[in-house]
């Protein structure tokens, strides 16, 4: 246990402490933390490295373990980088909505993958995922799940995040973080409300998404949303919601890449779209400093949502498309 937990501390170098830059923008103040600097390329570096390294510190995780996890990308590449470093046989359930690219990746990484295809009863994957997971840990002797969803240690990881954005504001008014497992917001707004309370942290969603009570539909963009109420969110602390449709994270991506040169996933552009207009809405847009996290680079994204086949196919199965930004109080 000593020896893997020593191999694991020296990996917490290349996590955190990630870059943040000022957007242009005339109207409101934006900057970003880049978080798709972590050590496998995304802020879901933060919620693996805790959830294994609290895992191993309980002695549920051994030499002789199996990690499983469900995963629509981002914490199964962390988690499969993190098993990979200490030799752990790791086996991460995906859908079909997970890039080529990240499951050729998996794939070499990963002692199995196993990839569900049906839908669940919300039009999504992830509780067919949860279920197999379910199944592969009562049939694998010695079997952990790095239950994202669940685990509040997934949470607990984003809390050098929270010290790294109290440390860089004397003034914040907002911080925008699209939701999943929501181990971010959760995280974040934990940490960083027990010290600055005035800041507003706003959760950003996808339309058919049920975390925060929307209608379920069926869902086409991986990395933002979920079919079920991740428990850990009872621990976040959040002031407002902004919810988005599918065809407007697309153009919030778009819009990142064209004005600021950032090339990012879904909940980067959802965040970007939500932010810019989020203060004008309000009529705070001249005074309020926003910070945005971003997750994710858009190299996972290139089959989708920066694929432009792709992206008429999707409009002409969410037909009409819903092109207005709401804002659910």
């Amino acid at each position: 246990m000593k020896k893997m937990l020593k191999e694991l501390e020296k990996l917490a170098a290349y996590i955190g402490n990630t870059p943040l830059i000022e957007l242009k923008n005339d109207d409101i103040k934006l900057f970003a933390k880049l978080e798709y600097n972590n050590f496998s390329g995304s802020s879901k570096d933060r919620a693996a490295y805790s959830i294994i390294y609290n895992g191993i510190k309980a002695g549920r995780i051994t030499e002789d373990t199996t990690i499983i996890a469900s995963s629509s990308g981002n914490l199964a590449i962390g988690v499969a980088s993190i098993c990979k470093r200490l030799k752990l046989k790791f086996f991460p359930v995906i859908d079909p909505n997970i890039n080529s690219a990240y499951e050729s990746l998996l794939n070499l990484m990963s002692h199995k993958v196993i990839k569900v295809t049906e839908r669940d009863h919300t039009g999504g994957y992830l509780l067919t995922r949860v279920n197999v997971v379910n199944e592969l840990h009562a049939r694998i002797p010695n079997s952990f799940v790095a239950d994202q969803y669940g685990d509040p240690n997934n949470y607990k990881g984003y809390s050098g995040l929270g010290q790294e954005i109290i440390d860089s504001f004397d003034n914040l008014d907002y911080i925008f973080v699209a939701v999943s497992s929501s181990g971010a917001i959760t995280g974040i707004s934990d940490y960083v409300k027990k010290q600055r309370p005035e800041i507003k942290i706003i959760g950003v969603d996808v339309e058919g998404s049920v975390i925060f009570n929307s209608k379920s539909v069926k869902r086409y963009i991986s990395g933002i949303g979920a079919s079920q109420v991740p428990l850990i969110i009872k621990n976040a602390i959040i002031d407002d919601v902004v919810i988005l449709s599918q065809m407007n994270i697309i153009r919030g991506c778009f819009e990142l890449l064209d004005e600021q040169a950032i090339f990012a996933g879904a909940s980067s552009g959802a965040v970007y779209l939500a932010a810019k207009n989020y203060a004008l809405l309000n009529g705070t847009a001249s005074k309020a400093t926003s910070l945005l996290i971003f997750p994710d680079k858009g190299h996972s994204y290139l089959d989708t949502i920066y694929n432009q086949e792709w992206g008429a196919r999707l409009a002409m199965e969410l037909a009409p498309p819903s092109n207005n930004l709401e804002i659910a109080k």
